[in-house]
């Protein structure tokens, strides 16, 4: 039992304290009030002055107070708020006061959630022995106290704790556990928790783009009543409530010019403003990625398939393809949607970076065929004209687009006269990108072209300018949003007017188009009349037909 042993300042087991009136009296009051047990008797390291009383912010105190009268909250706070110190601070009053009480401290690695007991260890040895319970273990991942609680640190997985029964589990930094082992936590462990009837759940993070963390955020904000809404309780602090040390002002603009110039804007947006996006240079404003909200697939395949519509007989569809190499690192990645009639919807999403080019062209033509044998544009960069051969040769899907060139107008969709000059599918070229960004940003902020899928969205959110085109940010992946920019580029094209009978342009800009029409074209506009004088101006009606 590391630290246990020999140390004076833990109460061992079977050792019986004589109580004074006076500690009985304040043993009560702290048992009642985890504020004031806090702020009278918990101590906590300072940089600069060593060990000290905790005294909490009122910010940290509203946070506490949250989670202890509600049992599930969720936190977005900025770095350096103390938040894990506070909830330290919570869970030692939780298994103090309370008998048999099972806590899992759980974060994105193993020596976070540990560094994170040794905190609470700590905190614990400086409480006076009649505080204390007495100690049946004391290890560096676990500890047990004489009353029956316990406490377990360790990374997020089902694995971590499957099988275990806990009173409270603690969920530190949930933005940046990876997504599929999220995933798997909560669909293994978390409903055996829930069930409870005063079990306790609490995430607390800063934002790291989209993932379950965001969704828990997004649907605890919603109001009452409205879709998607969960039992959660939010709670954010912005940086500028935050002292710059403790007894300090607050952090002000000086403080947060200087964090920018030690990091970077971007990384302030995130860390500090607990920003979501995090840069301010999108594709998509950021404004409107805000408010777009992700749903829950209708049907969720292991492989990589989330269908949010089912295919309907007499709707049109079209796919784009971006293809990868299969070494778990970029993805093959495809879109269907739904260009019946707008706004268009992203119907149905599919993304592996385990599958083999060879085999892909399998899964494109099985989900063509389920989507009314639906058109197919494959982008041929690298490997991906070889599965655009294979679906077309080998597996013998005719419902593909192919390209030609045509001068200055680059590659265009083809009619199917294009001779030998003639591909199947379009390179992602420089013009064939710019149109294609362009247009896309024009469908998602007009409300012309609806996405509800979460990895979309968080590939949205990353896919930022670099010099004069738009990319991934570093360290994310754009597989998902480059078959958005080929949709982009396809619906400029005479092939999509041919086939939806509508113009892109029109359907995006009706509005703006409807709205001078009917208030600036009927003033008509000045217009020199030849063989009057200079100076000399004549109304001139003009209309559209």
């Amino acid at each position: 039992m590391d630290g246990y042993l020999g140390n004076p300042s833990l109460k061992a087991s079977g050792v019986d304290i004589e109580f004074t009136q006076d500690q009985v009296k304040e043993y009560i009051k702290c048992a009642k009030d985890p504020i004031y047990f806090i702020r009278t008797y918990v101590k906590v390291v300072s940089l600069d002055k060593g060990l000290i009383p905790f005294d909490l912010y009122n910010y940290q105190e509203e946070l506490l107070n949250i989670i202890h009268d509600n049992r599930f909250a969720i936190a977005k706070l900025p770095r350096q708020s103390g938040k894990s110190t506070s909830i330290v601070a919570y869970i030692l009053h939780y298994v103090l006061f309370n008998q048999s009480m099972n806590v899992a401290i759980l974060a994105n690695k193993q020596s976070t959630a540990r560094e994170i007991l040794y905190r609470l260890k700590m905190a614990y040895e400086y409480l006076p022995l009649w505080l204390q319970q007495g100690i049946i273990e004391w290890n560096k991942g676990s500890i047990e106290l004489e009353n029956g609680s316990k406490i377990t640190a360790s990374s997020t997985s089902a694995s971590a704790i499957r099988g275990g029964s806990f009173n409270m589990i603690f969920l530190d930094e949930f933005a940046h556990v990876p997504n599929n082992i999220a995933e798997d936590f909560f669909s293994s462990v978390y409903p055996t928790v829930t069930s409870g009837q005063t079990t306790k759940v609490l995430m607390v993070s800063t934002p790291n783009g989209l993932n379950l963390f965001y969704y828990y955020w997004k649907n605890a904000t919603k109001k009452l009543g409205e879709k998607g809404k969960n039992e959660y309780i939010p709670f954010e602090v912005h940086w500028s409530q935050i002292p710059l040390y403790p007894g300090g002002p607050l952090r002000d603009q000086t403080w947060k010019d200087q964090q920018i110039q030690n990091t970077s804007e971007q990384q302030f947006q995130t860390e500090f403003e607990c920003d979501f996006i995090g840069s301010t240079n999108t594709l998509i404003s950021s404004s409107k990625l805000h408010i777009m909200n992700f749903e829950a697939p209708i049907s969720k395949s292991p492989d990589g398939i989330d269908i949010y519509e089912e295919p309907i007989s007499d709707h049109t569809y079209i796919i784009t393809v971006d293809t990868a190499r299969g070494q778990g690192k970029d993805y093959s990645a495809l879109l269907v949607i739904d260009i019946t009639q707008p706004p268009y919807k992203v119907v149905l999403k599919y993304r592996n970076n385990l599958i083999s080019p060879m085999v892909y062209p399998t899964v494109i033509k099985t989900i063509a065929d389920k989507y009314n044998t639906a058109y197919v544009l494959i982008e041929t960069n690298d490997i991906g004209s070889q599965v655009a051969d294979v679906l077309y040769e080998d597996l013998e899907y005719e419902n593909m687009a192919s390209t030609v060139y045509k001068g200055r107008s680059g590659q265009v969709i083809s009619s199917g006269f294009g001779g030998s000059q003639m591909q199947r599918g379009v390179r992602t070229t420089i013009p064939v990108k710019k149109l294609g960004c362009s247009v896309l940003k024009s469908l998602v902020e007009n409300n012309k072209l609806l996405i509800h899928d979460m990895d979309v969205i968080n590939e949205l959110y990353t896919f930022v300018a670099k010099g004069q085109s738009f990319e991934s940010d570093e360290g994310h992946n754009d597989d998902l949003v480059m078959c958005l920019v080929l949709f982009g580029w396809l619906t400029r094209q005479d092939y999509f007017k041919n086939l939806t009978e509508r113009d892109v342009r029109l359907d995006i800009y009706e509005d703006e188009i409807i709205r001078i029409e009917d208030e600036v074209l009927p003033f008509g506009f000045m217009a020199h009349q030849e063989g009057e004088d200079d100076g000399e101006w004549k109304k001139v009606n003009t209309s559209f037909s």
